[in-house]
């Protein structure tokens, strides 16, 4: 008689960490369900700045979800994120501007109605290429669950700029915009 397979092996095993604690499907589904269904865009700001500016719908501390997280990026006329890398994916869909990022050394160009993708592990950042308006953009990650598999990396390579552009002097998000067809 051969090896068992490890296919058909009845030891216990951990595939991705241990997990510790009460968990109950009928309890996490009754706190899921009791969570807000829609998330008030006019009642949250923009944070961080003076290049880039984020709004945050739906995070990780929140619980409000297992797998997403949610939130709205402002980039001021000219500016720029800091330039970092993560664990998880991140779908950026451009809703208004024009900019570009640069993945691993590589500038990728693009334009509302874009869907710019980074993904896992690689060091990007991102740009508004216009020194005039402001871009904006819609991120989607699922980093709730990339936590929940204890994928935490996260590293900042170039920090957030701490000064505006020239040409962002005095530039304030779009917090109370009401128009948001984002015209050309």
């Amino acid at each position: 008689m051969g090896k068992e397979s490890h296919y058909s092996s009845k030891k216990d095993r951990v595939f991705v960490r241990g997990i510790q604690g009460q968990y109950s499907l009928k309890d996490e589904l009754t706190r899921l369900r009791s969570m807000p269904r829609v998330i008030r865009g006019k009642d949250l700001l923009f944070n961080d700045g003076p290049q880039s500016f984020s709004k945050h719908f739906i995070e990780p501390v929140d619980g409000l979800t297992q797998v997403l997280h949610v939130h709205l990026e402002e980039y001021g006329p000219g500016g720029r994120t800091q330039k970092h890398g993560h664990v998880n994916e991140a779908a950026f869909y451009i809703l208004d501007g024009k900019g570009y990022e640069v993945h691993d050394g590589i500038r990728y160009d693009w334009n509302a109605g874009d869907v710019a993708i980074v993904h896992m592990n690689c060091v990007h950042q991102h740009f508004n290429a216009d020194p005039v308006k402001p871009a904006r953009a819609l991120v989607l990650k699922p980093k709730p669950m990339v936590m929940f598999m204890n994928l935490l990396f996260q590293k900042s390579v170039i920090p957030r700029p701490t000064e505006a552009t020239p040409e962002g002097q005095g530039f304030v998000p779009r917090h109370f915009e009401e128009n948001l067809n984002h015209p050309e």
